[in-house]
């Protein structure tokens, strides 16, 4: 019924963001009389408010058309590898002849209500010296009945999927939620004797114990029932999508959480928006587009994926405490002995807390010490060890060279 009524609220909230998108233009065209009036930015910097308050924002595009290559400005093309019903895996080619020499990079991107999309400057900048494979996760609204269902397990599956199609040259990067089926699908294939394991792991920002330093997200987990989260969180895709009546944890929930962490945030952020509007700061202004482009535009999760990952991964705490059974096996992460291992902490992370990450230094004993490498960054907070300034010009070039370190 709460998914109903959600869809309701967009078919008017629609209405109000089409009328708003065009009150903004008859305020700001250079064509429209209304453009020259007293008080013209004001209203169209709040039309333009609103407008962005009420669309409905779809999976924004990659928008990686080039990159530089050794200096040289090189296309961009993405093929998809792997189909499978609930995650594509895709690459990201790239037309220069010394492409293929350099080292191959699978991004796992998370599965927490947002588009793999959100990963775009991560990708952009890796893409300037690695070849990029990226997990691109289907909305499960879109995914039909017929599919079946999808659990953390599952997940797992995907990823060992992925590594056995990549040969035995990948690097792994494993940004937020991925940090545990990755470990997992790593170990498990090491249980089994798989002759190629990636030859690193990088691990950025994600709940691997989320015992330590406990966050927000974190206590909400362990303050509720599994099956209040299954009662209030739970709810089946409306008719009008290929996914009808498939159980999920709606994104539009998710984004609800993701602002209720920060609302004064959100708001100092949107009224700075309307500011630069009226001064005529479009660069500013463009900046806030593309940020909340990405950050507004959220994918419907499975639920018993969802529901696994709320009792395995902060419930009971299953990977670090070595009691995690997939199809009969334990992960023993012991067992990961030639991957080497950099782990990628924030310094203000509010989502993962400090030390959640880094728990796997310890956990993964099997690694020698030589070859694991902790990275607090200073001023950090969740999102900045992938994205922005920080990223760019910390953590990026810790990682490319300790993915160079390990190549040989």
């Amino acid at each position: 019924m709460l998914y109903d009524l959600h869809e309701l609220q967009r078919r008017f909230l629609g209405s109000v963001a089409s009328f708003s998108n065009t009150g903004a233009h008859f305020f700001s065209h250079p064509l429209s009389p209304l453009a020259y009036t007293p008080v013209s930015k004001q209203l169209a910097a709040g039309y333009e408010l609103l407008h962005r308050l009420g669309k409905e924002y779809e999976k924004p595009a990659w928008g990686i058309d080039t990159v530089e290559v050794e200096g040289t400005p090189t296309p961009v093309s993405i093929t998809t590898c792997i189909e499978q019903p609930f995650c594509h895996l895709i690459r990201f080619e790239r037309a220069h002849p010394k492409a293929q020499e350099q080292p191959s990079v699978l991004i796992v991107a998370p599965l927490s209500g947002h588009h793999a999309t959100l990963l775009r400057d991560t990708v952009r900048t890796m893409l300037q010296t690695h070849n990029v494979y990226v997990t691109d996760w289907i909305d499960a609204r879109m995914v039909s009945l017929g599919a079946g269902d999808f659990h953390l397990n599952d997940y797992v599956r995907y990823i060992q999927d992925f590594i056995r199609y990549l040969g035995p040259d990948i690097h792994i990067m494993a940004v937020c939620q991925p940090t545990v089926p990755v470990l997992a699908a790593v170990s498990l294939l090491a249980q089994e004797g798989y002759a190629h394991p990636p030859k690193s792991l990088v691990l950025m920002g994600g709940p691997i114990d989320t015992r330590e330093s406990p966050t927000q997200v974190n206590r909400l987990a362990t303050t509720k029932s599994y099956s209040w989260f299954e009662n209030n969180l739970i709810h089946r895709v409306p008719a009008r999508y290929p996914g009808a009546g498939r159980r999920v944890y709606p994104g539009f929930l998710q984004h609800a959480g993701f602002l209720a962490m920060n609302p004064d945030r959100h708001m100092l952020s949107h009224y700075a928006f309307y500011q630069h509007l009226v001064k005529g700061q479009d660069n500013d202004a463009e900046a806030h587009k593309r940020f909340y482009d990405d950050y507004n535009a959220v994918l419907d999760m499975p639920a018993e994926f969802y529901l696994d990952t709320i009792q395995i991964v902060f419930q009971e705490h299953l990977l670090p405490r070595g009691l995690w059974n997939i199809d009969g096996e334990f992960v023993d992460l012991r067992a990961i002995q030639h991957s080497a291992l950099l782990t990628v902490e924030g310094e203000l992370d509010d989502i993962s807390g400090q030390g959640q990450t880094h728990a796997a230094q310890r956990l993964c004993s099997g690694i020698a010490p030589r070859n694991k490498q902790p990275l607090t960054v200073d001023g950090s907070g969740h999102y900045g060890i992938f994205s922005g300034r920080r990223w760019r010009n910390i953590v990026y070039p810790k990682i490319r060279d300790f993915i160079a370190a390990h190549e040989a």
